[in-house]
């Protein structure tokens, strides 16, 4: 076999099955999902008009830069950047297949597992981010991902740009945008508890005073309301289970 002919089928073998998901393009770039050597992973590169524009080209380097190095169980890991044939450069992530809450409100099939996800994973996803002084587009909807089989909540577009540190502002709008999604939420599945409508009520206050002052703040009132859920079945259980008592108390009696 020739040089060009081996070269070919190494090229060939290593991208299959590219599939463009225009669902989740975002404003600068196109994704994809494919098999890099048979394993599925997602693609991100920059939309056809923007790709030999020098100041988008440094943007997708920047970014890739920013996030290489980032290592969280419900954030979309990078892996690399390279030239997908047909495609362009890309940034490679580990696939993340999977619905996006948008898809999963719109289809009215919110669930108790995903509620459970959004109020601990989201908010640690959230902390990892803000440690990390990193800046990104708003949370919303249709950046958090529910993956195939599992269902693990996996957050994308995460962060385009470091600082030394985050401003109050910058803090105050991830809760706010914390705030908006659950509502949406909450609003559509009929789901939770008086207690989390509370939390997500400060979290959408409109002075930013009034918010949680950090992610921790609020972790620790949504930890309380999962408290206060859990202590409300065990005292549900006992109750069921001293009727059961009686009730078998009483026919031995009767």
């Amino acid at each position: 076999m020739s040089d060009n002919s081996q070269n070919i089928v190494d090229k060939t073998e290593r991208w299959t099955e590219i599939e463009h998901l225009t669902e989740w393009d975002e404003e600068f770039y196109n994704v994809f999902t494919a098999k890099k050597f048979g394993k599925w992973v997602m693609l991100k590169t920059l939309r056809p008009e923007l790709k030999d524009d020098p100041k988008y080209q440094a943007m997708i380097e920047k970014e890739f830069d920013v996030r290489y190095n980032l290592s969280h169980p419900n954030i979309v890991m990078i892996n690399d950047f390279e030239d997908v044939p047909g495609i362009g450069r890309c940034i490679i992530t580990d696939d993340v297949y999977g619905l996006s809450l948008r898809k999963i409100i719109d289809q009215g099939k919110i669930s108790a597992h995903h509620l459970d996800q959004l109020i601990t994973r989201l908010p640690a996803a959230m902390a990892y981010i803000q440690t990390n002084h990193l800046v990104h587009h708003p949370i919303r909807p249709e950046t958090i991902i529910f993956t195939e089989n599992i269902e693990n909540l996996k957050l994308i577009d995460v962060g385009f740009d470091q600082r030394e540190n985050l401003t109050p502002t910058d803090v105050a709008e991830d809760i706010y945008r914390f705030g908006i999604t659950m509502r949406e939420v909450l609003d559509k599945s009929g789901l939770g508890t008086p207690q989390l409508r509370h939390v997500v009520s400060r979290c959408l206050s409109p002075n930013p005073r009034n918010r949680y002052r950090s992610v921790a703040d609020l972790q620790l009132a949504l930890q309380g309301h999962s408290l206060k859920r859990v202590l409300f079945f065990a005292a549900a259980f006992v109750a069921v289970m001293a009727l059961i008592l009686v009730l078998i108390n009483l026919k031995l009696i009767g």
